[in-house]
C-alpha cells in the first residue's frame, strides 16, 4: 500500500489546526503514531482526540517551536512515549503582514525564529534519534511565497522559506549516506483558518478565479503530498520540494488567465451552436 506508515513515529509541529492537522491526520490514517506538537493546548487536544476518535495514536506536546529548548522537549515526549522517532516535520509558521520599512527587530525575530531557526533545531535534535533507527524522513511546510512568487507585506515570511529551501537542498546533502531524506513541500493558497481570515465569500471566490484549477486547496492536499515523501515509495527522493498551488504560480498574470478560459466559453457556446 503506497503511503503506509504503520510502526513509525512522526512529530509535526504546528499540528493544531490548518495544514498541520491536515497531516497529522492523513499520517495517523496510514498508520503512524503522531505527536502534536502546538502552541496551543486546546486545538492540539481538539486534534488529538479527532484522531483517538477514528482509531488513531496521538499524543500531545505543547510547546511553543520558537524556542530551541521547547523542540528539544517535544522529540523528548515522542521518544519517551513511543520509543522511537521516524518522521519529523516543521509546519508551525507565522505570517504576519507588514511592510518592509515598519518591521521591528522583534517582528523579524518572532518570524525567523518560528519559521526557519525551528527548522535547523529540529533536525539538530532529532538527528540522533534517526539515527538510532538507520534513517528517516525530515519535512518542511515551505511555500510558493518566496521561493516562486513575491507578495507585498510578506518579505520577512518570503525570506524565511526561501532559506528554509536552501536548508533542504543543504540537509539532504549532509544526510544522504545516513538514509536521512530532507525534503518539503510548497504549498499555494490552501483554506486554513489563517486564509479565511482573508476576506469574506466573495473575496475568496475571486482568488480561485484566479486559479487554474479554479478552487482553494485544503490541507489534505499538502498532507497527501507529505505522505508520499514520508513513504517508503519516495526512499529515492531528497532535496527536493513539491509545489502544490493548484497551478497558481504557472501563469505569468491572473488577466491573461482569464481571458483565455473566456475565450473558450465562446468558442465552446459558438460548437453548440
Amino acid at each position: 500500500m503506497v503511503g503506509d506508515l504503520k510502526g513509525k513515529v512522526a512529530l509535526v509541529t504546528g499540528a493544531g489546526q490548518g495544514i498541520g492537522e491536515g497531516i497529522a491526520r492523513v499520517f495517523a490514517a496510514a498508520g503512524a503514531k503522531v505527536v502534536i506538537a502546538t502552541r496551543t493546548a486546546q486545538n492540539g487536544q481538539a486534534v488529538t482526540d479527532a484522531i483517538s476518535a477514528s482509531g488513531g495514536e496521538a499524543t500531545l506536546v505543547q510547546a511553543d517551536v520558537g524556542r530551541r529548548e521547547e523542540i528539544r522537549r517535544a522529540v523528548t515526549v515522542a521518544t519517551q512515549t513511543y520509543g522511537r522517532l521516524d518522521i519529523v516535520v516543521h509546519n508551525a509558521a507565522v505570517y504576519p503582514v507588514i511592510a518592509i520599512e515598519q518591521l521591528s527587530d522583534d517582528d523579524l525575530e518572532r518570524t525567523f525564529a518560528v519559521n526557519l531557526k525551528a527548522a535547523f533545531w529540529l533536525i539538530q535534535e532529532a538527528l540522533p534519534e534517526l539515527r538510532k533507527q538507520g534513517g528517516g524522513r525530515v519535512l518542511f511546510t515551505s511555500s510558493v511565497t518566496g521561493p516562486r512568487v513575491a507578495m507585498p507585506g510578506t518579505a520577512h515570511y518570503a525570506a524565511s522559506k526561501s532559506g528554509m529551501n536552501g536548508l533542504i537542498r543543504t540537509a539532504a546533502l549532509e544526510f544522504a549516506r545516513e538514509n536521512i531524506t530532507v525534503n518539503g513541500v510548497e504549498p499555494g493558497y490552501i483554506m486554513t483558518p489563517a486564509m479565511s481570515a482573508l476576506g469574506d465569500g466573495e473575496e475568496l471566490k475571486q482568488m480561485a478565479a484566479c486559479i487554474p484549477i479554479g478552487k482553494i486547496g485544503v490541507p489534505e492536499d499538502i498532507a497527501h503530498a507529505m505522505l508520499f515523501l514520508a513513504s517508503k515509495e519516495a526512499s529515492y527522493i531528497t532535496g527536493q520540494t513539491i509545489v502544490v498551488d493548484g497551478g497558481s504560480t504557472l501563469p505569468e498574470s491572473p488577466i491573461v488567465l482569464d481571458g483565455f478560459y473566456k475565450s473558450l466559453e465562446v468558442m465552446a457556446r459558438a460548437a453548440v451552436a
